[in-house]
């Protein structure tokens, strides 16, 4: 079974560039953020309905990003969302962000997450999630 990988498409704005016209840095963990939520989307729900419908959040612990080459004003990107593990209370998502024009590879990371509720206490990922994820990261029930 192989694993799923979300894939949406960004397009830098000059707001994203410093003074060098190289996108900021931390613009990265935005775009790792728009590709985990479209990630979501592509299974068939949204990261707003687990919050409200199940009182199920992922709370960002740990982000790690490496990157390659800049990514510049009006260039396309194409952010690559995969998962890289689920376990009971513990989300890990792996990134690609590429050039869509002529496929380099501009950046890759990782962010762990801890399943909470509203009020910040660690609980476990429900049953319909858990399911649609293990079979996204590539597992078997």
């Amino acid at each position: 079974m192989s694993a799923h990988v979300g894939e949406v498409k960004l397009r830098v704005r000059y707001a994203e560039t410093d003074q060098m016209g190289v996108v900021y840095h931390a613009n990265h963990l935005v775009w790792f953020e728009v590709g985990r939520v479209e990630f979501f989307r592509s299974l068939g729900f949204s990261y707003l309905e687990m919050e409200h419908k199940d009182n199920c959040y992922i709370v960002v612990v740990e982000a790690r990003c490496r990157y390659k080459a800049p990514a510049r004003y009006d260039d396309e990107v194409l952010v690559r969302t995969s998962l890289k593990n689920v376990r009971e209370s513990v989300v890990h998502f792996s990134y690609e962000l590429v050039r869509a024009n002529d496929g380099t590879l501009l950046a890759e990371g990782e962010t762990t997450h801890v399943v909470t509720d509203a009020e910040m206490k660690r609980r476990s990922i429900p049953e319909k999630y858990m399911q649609m994820f293990r079979t996204a990261a590539g597992k078997s029930s």
